[in-house]
């Protein structure tokens, strides 16, 4: 089963808190200090599952 671009968005930032396993404070502090690779969209963050995974792993390595 292959991954569609779209499964690969996530939106809001207690989602993107789920994928990384940080909690929704946490987060939002990575996300606005520039962080994580997301943007504002209107209200709501979003970002790539894929991106979020990789800047992970290269904290980790």
């Amino acid at each position: 089963m292959t991954e569609t671009n779209a499964d690969d968005i996530v939106w809001g930032a207690s989602e993107i808190a789920k994928v990384i396993g940080r909690t929704d404070r946490q987060t939002f502090h990575l996300l606005t200090s520039g962080q994580l690779p997301a943007k504002k969209v209107g209200d709501r963050w979003v970002a790539s599952r894929k991106k979020l995974l990789e800047a992970l792993i290269g904290e980790a390595a």
